[in-house]
This record gives structure tokens, sequence and C-alpha cells, in this order.
């Protein structure tokens, strides 16, 4: 059977987990970098499965999810919501928690001090998401599609324009977000990009 895309399911939160993992070190295998495998995830994937779950999507083929779109119609409201029920939650579990591998003091600052997006970005473009695919879905016109279907929910949802970002250094995925129509919107840490729904 061909893959296929469908909405994500509260079934598939570890798979979001160890897909975020995978990709983590821009787009390559984090596994390395984190104590913890599901550091990534805490951030970049699985929060927008418990409080976006209308715009969290896989793609599945032969039962295994091998990628995800997640995302948020709304940054600053969805925000609101990780500060009001996700990092105390997280601070509780990881307390006294230290950081022993690379890149563990970047999740672990942010449960304790969550970071906030750019404002003025999230007023420009309002909406945003994450993606992530594992390499057998990164040919075949699957990023494309995946991305196809999180636009048409965040559009239906209302959302006039959305924003995503990536590594300084992730020159591959900076390639393809342009060729998809994509525009760079702003470089600090990492780079912008964005796009009119």
């Amino acid at each position: 059977m061909a893959p296929q895309i469908r909405q994500a399911r509260p079934e598939d939160r570890a798979a979001l987990f160890s897909i975020c993992l995978l990709t983590a070190d821009g787009g390559a295998d984090a596994s390395a970098l984190y104590s913890d495998p599901d550091y990534p995830g805490l951030v970049w994937s699985v929060p927008y499965l418990d409080f976006a779950p209308e715009h969290a999507f896989v793609l599945e083929n032969d039962g295994a999810v091998i990628g995800y779109v997640v995302g948020t119609a709304d940054t600053r409201a969805f925000e609101q919501r990780l500060d009001a029920d996700w990092w105390p939650m997280l601070a509780k579990k990881y307390t006294g928690r230290e950081a022993t591998a690379k890149q563990d003091k970047n999740v672990l600052d942010r449960i304790r001090q969550p970071k906030h997006g750019n404002a003025s970005l999230s007023d420009r473009y309002p909406a945003h998401l994450h993606i992530n695919l594992l390499p057998p879905a990164q040919s075949g016109g699957w990023g494309r599609r995946m991305i196809e279907t999180e636009l048409d929910s965040l559009k239906k949802a209302g959302a006039k324009a959305m924003h995503l970002g990536l590594s300084l250094t992730n020159d591959r995925a900076y390639g393809f977000y342009k060729h998809i129509g994509l525009k760079e919107i702003g470089r600090d840490e990492a780079i912008w990009m964005g796009k009119q729904l």
C-alpha cells in the first residue's frame, strides 16, 4: 500500500517522540545529543498532539508512522496554553534533572523558563508549523503534500499567514521551502520562513 496522510491520534504519541529525535539534528538523527530520547518531542512535536490535535497529521506506511506535520493557527494563544498547562507539568516532572548531553540544556531551560516566539513575527504570520519526515518519506513529494495538508487546515481555521523556523545550517530544508513557495522573513538564531495563506 502507498503511504497515506491522516489525522494524528493519541496512539501516535510515541512515533512523534521518536521521529522528532531522529530528525532533530538539522534533519539528521540527534540521539547522541540528548540523554533522554523524549526531550526534542517535548518541545517540537507532542504538545501539538495534545493542544492542537486538529492541526496534527501523520504519514503512515504499512502501519508505521514515518512522518508528521503539526502546527497551530494562533501562535500566541498556543504559547499561552502551554504556559498554563504544559510547561508547569513538565517542570514538576523534570525537577532536579541535570543536563548531561550536548542539547539537554536547551530543552530543560525551555521547560523551566518557556521561550516564546518573536512577537512581531507572530503578529504578521500568526500560524506556525513543524514538519519532520524519516528518510523513506523524504522523497516522492510527501513533504510538499504534508505541508499542503497542514496549510489547508490552518487556512480553514482562519489563519492569514504562517511561519516556520529552521536551523541556520539546514540548506536542504531551506531549498525545499523556497521551492514550495515560502520566503525568508527573518534570521537570528534560526532562519524564519513564511507564507501568506
